[in-house]
């Protein structure tokens, strides 16, 4: 049976976290020579494994993401060193290439992404998948950053005001929305007068909706994609001309619901305008990303074996054990050996 609330619903936006998808892979990284009390040397900076162990500690302190991490075991930790690396990296780059990214600049770019997403909800979702809230800002400065290389580059050109008018000529036809409302009435008769009602155009159309309220009564035209038409009433909207109405009995709705079709609109560049941006963003930060490895392949990056190795730019588990940091001759003194290294905490 038909459910009206089911196929005449609007449709609700689920919330939009992809903005916030941490790049957890720490390619550059090579398992060679370390110190038992080092997890990782990036250049000249050490990350040592009380640092480590300190982040991993200040994450946990979030209850959902004590119980993300308790399910991986020791891939969480493998990957907040990653995250420790992957920001030393990118602290360098900036640095290089003189960008500055401030605190205010990153609460505005999390409000972008954010939108009208309640942010307890979202950044419950992060949670659960193991990312803080401060993965969230250190990940969202990163990608600023990685926007500035691209700037000072010169890569960001397709983000001018005439590049993104251009990018909107080129898609403006694949944006295209079909405007339609329904109104549900008892009988045929009614109906036909109510077309009758809506012969002047869209203009008419709210005054005559408020007659009929109801779930199953649209009281404003709304603009939707063809694929996302009420599936009873799609085919009749989509072999209406513009400005008609047409009429379809619906026994479950309570009658006989009426839809006004306006016809094809599409939307006005402001409106798409922050996904144009995005999309020119994206395309600039992977032009950014690219002097950022040149910066990490300079700095050179090395990882304590014990906490894995790298296969394909990730970090994953490996056989265990420290390498000599001293090399081959310091090995064979007992006194300037490394002490070996103790078990990872639990």
């Amino acid at each position: 049976m038909w459910q009206p609330a089911d196929v005449l619903k609007r449709r609700v936006p689920r919330v939009l976290v992809s903005g916030f998808v941490l790049a957890v892979a720490v390619s550059g990284l090579s398992a060679c020579r370390t110190s038992p009390n080092v997890a990782a040397y990036v250049g000249d900076t050490r990350i040592s494994v009380s640092e480590l162990q300190s982040a991993v500690e200040d994450r946990l302190a979030d209850p959902e993401v004590a119980a993300y991490a308790d399910a991986q075991g020791d891939e969480f930790t493998r990957r907040v060193l990653g995250l420790l690396v992957q920001e030393e990296v990118f602290a360098a780059a900036a640095e290089r290439f003189d960008v500055q990214v401030s605190d205010r600049d990153v609460r505005t770019r999390i409000d972008e992404l954010l939108g009208n997403d309640d942010p307890e909800e979202v950044f419950g979702q992060l949670a659960q998948q193991g990312i803080g809230r401060a993965d969230v800002v250190e990940n969202v400065r990163q990608q600023l950053v990685r926007r500035g290389i691209a700037e000072a580059e010169g890569a960001a050109d397709a983000l001018g005001e005439e590049a993104l008018r251009a990018r909107y000529a080129e898609v403006r036809q694949s944006l295209a929305q079909v405007s339609f409302g329904y109104i549900t009435v008892p009988d045929e008769a009614t109906a036909q007068s109510v077309i009758t009602q809506l012969a002047p155009g869209a203009t008419a159309y709210p005054a005559v909706a408020a007659q009929f309220p109801g779930a199953t009564t649209l009281p404003a035209l709304e603009s939707r994609a063809p694929d996302e038409l009420p599936g009873i009433l799609a085919e009749g909207i989509g072999s209406a001309a513009p400005n008609t109405a047409f009429a379809t009995p619906v026994p479950e709705a309570g009658g006989v619901v009426v839809t006004f079709v306006q016809g094809t609109v599409y939307p006005p560049f402001e409106e798409v305008r922050p996904q144009l941006e995005d999309e020119a963003a994206q395309a600039a930060e992977a032009a950014g990303e690219e002097a950022i490895q040149e910066v990490r392949d300079d700095l050179g990056v090395t990882v304590n074996p014990r906490y894995g190795v790298l296969e394909e730019g990730r970090l994953v588990p490996g056989d265990g054990g420290v390498v000599d940091i001293l090399g081959d001759e310091a090995a064979a003194d007992p006194a300037t050996a490394p002490a070996p290294a103790p078990a990872p905490a639990e």
